[in-house]
């Protein structure tokens, strides 16, 4: 692979409105995880001025059944999005979340789908099978503590930090809709200079002219400088901050918001393959979710084992099928150790219980309400701590050794 080269990533506020769709419907999965951890839950989120409209399949016995839903349950699921809505901070004319219109279209999972998916009865053979089919990428590299693409990295920690300011009452001329994108300059594979930074950001009235302008730019570049590491950003680098000028009118009143739009985001910045499949708003029972997380808490341990400086691993699922259909390990040229022996290494472990839905989902704890949190600001390069992002843990690091002889 290249060692001198440009490279940029994008990231997107918790206030844009695929963000906001992506955590409205992943603030479902976790409501009907809640009731009932075995839940199947297919949520799209659709947001617009005024207005918030859900569409998909669920299962979850406590909250639905028999093509009705329980008593209070859809009440529920409205008090759950608007309270989304309200914690990332839209109280805006054309997006508010106690005056919004709500419509929610939720209704039964397919038979035909359920059949393929669920275990046999009790004696019988049959596993749980994959809610589809697919191919699914992790990846892992050694630019940051994070294990993450420096340029994807540094741009979600500046939202991250912008939305902070906002709510903690430290940028208030700030409103939730914002993009970063951050272009690195590599030498010997490691970020040695930040040559451009965009940052786009909603503002309060009169935040595009004279000194409110000046107050929000130099606010800007003051964070942005307290995220990158020291030694990146110099005279340099160029800015633009708003670029087009005023930026008042965002987030589901400027654009519509739809869940799964953001995958580049929500993955590695472009710095690695993506099967394409989104994430929000699916149960851990669809392998887009979950065999995701799996390859990247594999590609993670691989490098946080020194295994590789750079690592991609592929998995690809039949829908019904429990196993994988392959296995497969990219090391860029950085490894210390083949990818076949990776490969052969990792298809043995028996506690990942054969890459299975059901291994899956029990090797890393998935059934459980943990996504919303997931929804802004990738789902990867996060801190697993309790039940949260456990694919970020790095607890297979001396199991790969071992396997491969190190």
């Amino acid at each position: 692979m290249r060692s001198s080269y440009i490279f940029t990533s994008e990231s997107v506020s918790e206030g844009h409105p695929d963000k906001v769709s992506d955590q409205i419907s992943d603030a479902v999965v976790d409501l009907m995880l809640s009731k009932d951890p075995e839940s199947r839950v297919a949520c799209e989120t659709l947001t617009t001025t005024q207005r918030v409209v859900l569409a998909g399949e669920i299962r979850c016995a406590p909250m639905y059944d028999n093509g009705q839903w329980k008593p209070g349950a859809a009440e529920e699921i409205e008090k759950v999005v608007r309270d989304t809505v309200k914690e990332i901070g839209y109280e805006q004319d054309g997006f508010h979340w106690e005056t919004l219109t709500f419509e929610n279209h939720l209704h039964g999972q397919s038979s035909e789908i359920a059949q393929g998916v669920d275990a046999g009865a009790e004696g019988s053979n049959k596993d749980e099978g994959a809610g589809d089919q697919g191919i699914m990428f992790g990846y892992a590299c050694n630019e940051t503590p994070d294990l993450m693409p420096a340029t994807l990295d540094y741009s979600h920690k500046i939202l991250q930090r912008l939305a902070d300011d906002r709510k903690s009452g430290v940028a208030p001329f700030l409103e939730p809709d914002a993009k970063s994108q951050v272009t690195l300059r590599y030498e010997n594979g490691k970020p040695v200079a930040a040559l451009a930074i965009v940052v786009s950001t909603q503002h309060g009235k009169e935040y595009d002219k004279g000194e409110k302008e000046a107050e929000l730019k130099a606010y800007v570049k003051k964070a942005v400088g307290e995220v990158l590491p020291q030694g990146l950003i110099s005279d340099d680098t160029v800015w633009h901050i708003n670029p087009t000028g005023a930026f008042e009118i965002g987030g589901p009143d400027g654009d519509a918001g739809l869940t799964g739009r953001k995958i580049i985001v929500d993955t590695y910045g472009g710095a690695a393959p993506h099967g394409g499949g989104a994430f929000s708003g699916k149960d851990p029972t669809k392998v887009d979710r979950s065999a995701a997380y799996i390859t990247r808490y594999l590609a993670k341990n691989v490098v946080a084992a020194g295994l590789a400086m750079h690592c991609t691993i592929q998995l690809s699922y039949a829908i019904g099928v429990s196993e994988p259909l392959s296995v497969y390990v990219d090391l860029h040229g950085t490894g210390t150790v083949t990818e076949e022996a990776l490969e052969d290494a990792i298809r043995g472990m028996t506690k990942l219980g054969g890459l299975t839905p059901r291994g899956i989902r029990t090797h890393l704890g998935l059934n459980k309400p943990i996504y919303r949190q997931s929804a802004a600001y990738g789902h990867f390069g996060r801190q697993a701590e309790g039940d949260a992002f456990p694919w970020e843990r790095t607890d297979l690091v001396d199991d790969l050794k071992a396997a491969v002889g190190k």
